[in-house]
C-alpha cells in the first residue's frame, strides 16, 4: 500500500492513466498537473498548474515517458497548456522525493544530480524493457503486415540485433512461420540464435542477411543501416526501425533508393497503451513502496 505517499504526475499519454489508476487503488494522494483537458475524471485525484509550492510536500513526481527535455519542456496528451519544469520547481522538493522518467536527457539528469535527487529512468529497468519487448514487437509486425502485399509466414525476416526486443521479435516472427536471420554482435547471441534453430549472422556481415530480406527489423538504437548496406537492400524491402530516435536507418538514402523505411519508436504506447501503463505502474509504485 502507499497510504500517505503523495505523488504528482506532470504530463504524460495513456499509458500514464493506468499509472494513476494504479496508484489510487494502492491509496497513494494524487496530484495532476497537465491533465485539464483529461475527458474521464479520476476519482480521488486533484488537479493542480505547474507551481513549485505543489512540489513543496511530495514524495515522488512521475514525468512522462518521454522525460523532460533539454529546455525543460514536458509533453502532455491531456492538456493544451505548454509545461514547463524550471529550477525554482526543483528547489521546492525535499531530499527523499523520487523522480521517475522513462529516459532521462541531459539536462534533467544533471538538475537531479545538482539537488541530490534520485532520478529513476524506468525504460532502462530490465524488468520493464523486457516485458516492454512484447508490445514492441507484436507493432512492429503489425506495421509490417500493414505495409507489405505478403503474409509474414514464409518471408525473408532479418532482425538486426539480440537485446531484449530482438528476442522477442525473433521468436514472434518465429512462430509465424517467417524464415528468420539475426544480426547480432556477441558470440554467445550467435551460438543462442542457432540454438534456436535461426539463422545466425555477426553484425559485420549484416550485408549477407540483408541481400534478399523482405522484411528488416532494426532494434540496434545506432545506424547500422547506412547508405552502403542499402545498396544491397532489395528495393522491395520493406525496413520496421523500432530503435529510439534517430533509430539505426539512413532514411534519406532509403527513400532515395524506394525502399520503404519507417521510423517507430515507442510502439507499446502506441499498440497497447493499457499493457504498457500496467508494466509501469507495478514497477513504479513497488519502488515506491520499498523506498518509503
Amino acid at each position: 500500500m502507499l497510504t500517505g505517499i503523495k505523488m504528482a504526475f506532470v504530463g504524460g499519454d495513456a499509458r500514464m492513466i493506468e499509472v494513476i489508476k494504479y496508484a489510487i487503488e494502492l491509496d497513494a494522494s494524487i496530484v495532476l498537473i497537465g491533465f485539464d483537458q483529461l475527458e474521464t475524471p479520476l476519482a480521488d485525484t486533484v488537479k493542480a498548474e505547474l507551481a513549485p509550492d505543489v512540489f513543496s510536500d511530495v514524495d515522488a513526481i512521475v514525468l512522462p515517458v518521454t522525460g523532460m527535455d533539454d529546455t525543460g519542456k514536458v509533453e502532455s496528451r491531456f492538456s493544451s497548456q505548454e509545461l514547463m519544469l524550471a529550477e525554482e520547481h526543483f528547489a521546492a522538493l525535499q531530499k527523499h522525493v523520487l523522480i521517475f522518467t522513462g529516459i532521462a536527457r541531459k539536462r534533467l539528469t544533471e538538475v537531479c544530480q545538482k539537488k541530490g535527487l534520485r532520478l529513476i529512468q524506468l525504460m532502462e529497468l530490465d524488468e520493464i524493457a523486457i516485458r516492454n519487448s512484447v508490445p514492441s514487437a507484436e507493432g512492429a509486425i503489425q506495421m509490417a503486415m500493414e505495409n507489405t502485399d505478403i503474409t509474414i509466414h514464409g518471408s525473408r525476416s532479418v532482425v538486426l540485433g539480440y537485446g531484449r526486443c530482438g528476442i522477442t521479435l525473433a521468436r514472434m516472427l518465429e512462430g509465424i512461420g517467417a524464415n528468420v536471420s539475426v544480426c547480432a554482435r556477441k558470440e554467445a547471441d550467435l551460438a543462442r540464435i542457432q540454438e534456436m534453430g535461426l539463422k545466425a549472422f555477426p553484425l559485420h556481415e549484416m550485408v549477407k542477411a540483408v541481400k534478399d530480406a523482405e522484411l528488416i527489423f532494426n532494434t540496434i538504437p545506432h545506424q547500422v543501416l547506412t547508405a552502403e548496406v542499402l545498396t544491397r537492400v532489395p528495393k522491395t524491402c520493406v525496413i520496421i526501425d523500432i530503435a529510439s530516435k534517430p533509430g539505426g536507418t539512413d532514411f534519406r538514402y532509403a527513400e532515395k533508393r524506394g525502399i520503404k523505411a519507417i521510423l517507430a519508436p515507442g510502439l507499446p504506447g502506441i499498440v497497447a497503451p493499457k499493457t504498457a501503463g500496467q508494466i509501469l505502474a507495478r514497477t513504479l509504485c513497488r519502488i515506491l513502496w520499498e523506498h518509503a
